[in-house]
């Protein structure tokens, strides 16, 4: 795919991480869901070389750059068959919001370990009752002598079992207005009263999804990240590096799923000539070629407006990338499956599985239908529904 508009830094980068992403690859990933393990092999040398911490500040063992770096990482590796999707939670959304917000301690405590991939923190937003709206979050934290008493319930967090903590969004009673406002903390994995069990999904992914029960879990103040009023602003400056990832990780699938279509119309011959120069084959795929690009092209955009500071520009154009992204994702899928017809189903070719995977760019970490909610009231100022 064309890479024109990058540096020669990001062009580099790109190529680099596709090396590493070829050596290890969809059979490699496809195993690791089969033996119910994680890629630690590849979590650990992506870490050793510096990939899995770009964004995070160079003073705390990361890369020093940002959300433009690690994209490119997770699309490359997604390209290559092998997306890591704890790179979305543990160092775009949590090591983003630590590093914006979280105090010296905060920030010595965790930033180093979530750059060498020694660490991994996981991401509590969703609830049960509560779907895409996030104002109707249930989980409250109040105030016991110096302590945080945590109580609540969050469902789809993802890599629970392998994370040293949890994020949790949180709501707090304003003293002034009575208000629930919320607020982020840091929620160890032994803590007691953090329950979790696994939800069972038809999702074939090495990352597992957890339903999680705070019952009171007691936390000592300085596990509150940031300004107990500053929250709303710290929690959208971690979900809109949510968006940019998961635009990356449904582009690079996309990519891996348009890749293998091509190779097999160009060989695959039924009448005279490869199926692929029949333009009922062709054009579909060429038709998917262009959707991916473009996805890319807003999350480079909003990649660069998000690392630049400017966080309501990034919004909008994280949003729109997260759409053009899962959209582009779920019919370059489709079309490969197609293409390939019978082949496309069999373990063999690998690409049935994806049919189901590439659903997640759609849905999480926000459905395409509040997209459309988000750009017609914020960028075309309509009025709202609700």
């Amino acid at each position: 795919m064309s890479t024109v508009l990058e540096t020669e830094e990001h062009q580099a980068l790109r190529a680099a991480v596709a090396t590493l992403g070829r050596r290890y690859g969809r059979d490699y990933m496809t195993s690791v869901v089969r033996d119910g393990s994680h890629p630690r092999e590849l979590w650990a040398e992506a870490a050793k070389l510096g990939y899995l911490g770009a964004n995070l500040p160079e003073e705390y063992g990361g890369g020093g750059s940002g959300m433009a770096e690690l994209s490119i990482v997770l699309e490359e590796l997604g390209a290559a068959g092998s997306p890591l999707l704890m790179m979305v939670v543990s160092p775009a959304i949590c090591g983003t919001v630590i590093a914006r917000f979280g105090t010296d301690t905060q920030k010595r405590q965790w930033l180093p370990g979530l750059a060498d991939g020694s660490l991994t923190m996981a991401f509590g937003i969703t609830e049960p009752d509560a779907g895409s709206n996030s104002h109707r979050i249930t989980t409250t934290a109040r105030k016991d002598g110096e302590d945080w008493l945590l109580t609540g319930r969050k469902v789809f967090v993802s890599g629970v079992d392998i994370a040293d903590a949890t994020l949790v969004v949180g709501r707090t009673e304003d003293a002034r207005s009575g208000r629930l406002k919320p607020c982020l903390f840091i929620v160890p994995r032994d803590a007691p009263g953090f329950g979790r069990s696994q939800i069972d999904m038809e999702l074939q992914a090495p990352e597992k999804q957890f339903e999680l029960v705070l019952d009171d879990v007691r936390l000592p103040a300085d596990a509150l990240v940031g300004d107990e009023d500053a929250g709303l602003l710290q929690l959208f400056a971690g979900l809109n590096p949510e968006r940019i990832m998961t635009a990356a990780f449904g582009i690079g699938m996309g990519r891996y799923a348009l890749a293998r279509a091509v190779e097999y119309a160009k060989i695959r011959q039924v009448w005279k000539e490869p199926i692929g120069s029949h333009q009922a084959i062709a054009h579909p795929l060429a038709q998917a070629h262009i959707e991916l690009e473009l996805a890319r092209l807003m999350m480079q955009k909003a990649a660069r407006l998000y690392d630049e500071g400017d966080d309501i520009g990034a919004g909008e154009a994280a949003n729109m990338a997260k759409y053009a992204a899962g959209e582009a994702c779920v019919k370059a899928v489709d079309q490969a499956v197609h293409t390939l017809g019978g082949n496309g189903l069999t373990r063999e070719y690998g690409l049935a599985s994806l049919i189901t995977a590439a659903r997640v760019a759609r849905i999480a970490p926000v459905s395409r239908e509040m997209i459309l909610n988000y750009v017609s009231h914020q960028s075309l100022g309509l009025p709202k529904s609700y």
